[in-house]
């Protein structure tokens, strides 16, 4: 007899279940165990248990739900790390709208672009941000801001409503959990178009922090540290893990490299999830005695686990996919500079130019394909043909990156398709020269691009922003060191032309560097190497 078996979607995995019943469930499973640490760098630190976080959360989804906001609605959340930040993000869920958290560092034509793609039934954002705000949405756009607006200056704070008094105590209609309902919006890095708005379900969210915490191996009793911006996708998955496993989470303003082993030291962290500037900052300070068990980046670095005492995990993800598709496994961490092995939860393909798989050894682009609405993000808001350009015929995702795998079948970041330059008809990466400008110990951070040059289509150019043992050589005697070095270690094509030095970066976030806008700063070039009038 034939045995017929049905087909099911990795969504059955998250039936009967959104955001808010997690939380609820911690809250009722462990009601007094601590949820959320803010540890601001002046004051004291406040902490919240899990009963606490989720009648907060629910108080102030009250407070919407009394102002108007429904079921689908969308809200703008425009403010850095704080306290609040969580209250409003998992109040929006309680109350059905849809968090659209923004970077702060944006420019108001920016914010203008998200408000007008977005068109928010309100908008939370705090005192030095305010103006941005308003003039982005407009007087009709009811305002919440943190602090205390009556101390602030400017009709924007006379006419925002305080934070705190939206709360309120009553009932907030039930939702069944749903967890094909859209929960979050984030606007992806834009870099030769404008930011996408990246859709999340309630089950992308749940698939975020599943798959991570498993990925992790991350147990009630882990503790992270998360100072990354909670406007980024990076810091709400990083939360979603550890509201997965029912752990705690220690909320930092921003980065502070002094800051960071007394932390860890203080509150017990064991993991934390990393971007390279981390590592370079927290390079030779002191280590006091910690519990931190991994930290977690772009690729396996040895040098930095013996320094630090830790392992170091590797993982390549990006918002669309929510969670990890390659990394590395804390039982088989693999050699120096891997982002590790395929998931088996994704399927990756690694394509050459010609289309044809790439097999060890060789470099392509990387493809990823997995379940819209859940291992991968759900569309680009409003933006139909941009959803339907992040897909190829046969439904698999265009990363934009490209990669390689060596014999053994570890994988390696080469560069984004985009960073790829091609100098005079060689394909040339600017990963692998900033790699080699790191070499020289000079710099603190740098960046690659390409500047148009009239007869070889694209030059090599580098920005450095230079450490403690350089900031004091002249800048000619600095550049000349950088390309002396690229001269030794590179083919001549690959030499950086020139190199710029900046006291700073422009960000898109901030483990991004804003290469577009290095580009323009650089004039086309002559066939001479001179810059065209």
């Amino acid at each position: 007899m034939e045995t017929k078996v049905g087909h099911h979607s990795k969504l059955d995995a998250f039936r009967g279940m959104d955001v808010t019943w997690l939380l609820d469930q911690w809250a009722e499973r462990q009601p007094d165990k601590t949820a959320v640490v803010w540890a601001p760098f002046d004051g004291k630190d406040r902490r919240w248990s899990y009963r606490e976080l989720a009648d907060a959360a629910k108080r102030f989804a009250a407070g919407l739900h009394a102002r108007g906001v429904r079921l689908g609605d969308f809200v703008l959340m425009h403010f850095d790390n704080s306290p609040e930040f969580l209250t409003a993000w998992f109040g929006c869920a309680y109350v059905g709208a849809i968090p659209v958290t923004t970077n702060t560092r944006s420019v108001p034509e920016n914010v203008r672009y998200f408000a007008e793609v977005m068109k928010p039934v309100c908008v939370i954002t705090q005192p030095s941000l305010a103006k941005v705000v308003r003039d982005a949405c407009g007087k009709a756009v009811p305002m919440i801001m943190t602090g205390d607006p009556k101390a602030e200056d400017g009709a924007e704070a006379n006419e925002a409503e305080p934070f705190n008094a939206v709360f309120a105590d009553a009932p907030v209609p039930s939702l069944k959990p749903e967890p094909q309902r859209d929960f979050a919006v984030q606007f992806t890095s834009g870099t030769t178009s404008k930011p996408k708005p990246t859709l999340w379900t309630n089950a992308n969210a749940l698939w975020a922090g599943r798959s991570m915490a498993t990925n992790l191996r991350l147990r009630r009793e882990d503790v992270t540290l998360l100072y990354m911006p909670l406007f980024h996708a990076n810091a709400q998955i990083t939360l979603l893990s550890a509201l997965w496993s029912g752990g705690t989470v220690v909320v930092h303003p921003r980065f502070s490299a002094s800051r960071f082993w007394d932390a860890c030291a203080a509150h017990g962290v064991t993991w934390a999830s990393m971007i390279p500037f981390s590592f370079k900052a927290l390079k030779g300070r002191p280590v006091p005695k910690h519990k931190v068990r991994v930290l977690v980046g772009l690729e396996r670095l040895p040098d930095a686990e013996r320094e630090f005492g830790v392992q170091t995990l590797a993982l390549w993800g990006m918002t669309e996919t929510l969670s990890a598709c390659i990394f590395t496994d804390p039982d088989h961490p693999g050699p120096a500079g891997t982002m590790g092995r395929p998931s088996p939860l994704y399927d990756v393909e690694v394509r050459k130019e010609d289309g044809t798989l790439a097999g060890p050894g060789e470099q392509g682009l990387l493809y990823i394909r997995g379940e819209r609405g859940v291992s991968l993000f759900k569309e680009y808001y409003r933006n139909p043909e941009k959803t339907k350009e992040a897909f190829d015929a046969s439904g698999a995702l265009d990363t934009g990156d490209i990669v390689r795998t060596d014999e053994q079948g570890w994988f390696y970041f080469v560069n984004r398709d985009k960073d790829m330059l091609r100098v005079g008809g060689e394909n040339v990466a600017a990963l692998e020269i900033e790699t080699v400008i790191n070499e020289t110990d000079l710099v603190l951070e740098c960046a690659v691009v390409a500047q148009k040059h009239e007869m070889l289509g694209e030059v090599p150019v580098a920005f450095i922003r230079p450490n403690e043992t350089s900031q004091s050589l002249p800048a000619d005697a600095l550049s000349q060191r950088v390309i002396a070095h690229c001269a030794e270690k590179l083919a001549d094509f690959k030499v950086p032309r020139a190199v710029h030095i900046v006291s700073e970066f422009p960000r898109s976030t901030l483990d991004r560097i804003a290469k577009a806008k290095l580009r323009e700063t650089l004039p086309m070039l002559g066939a001479d190497g001179a810059p065209k009038a």
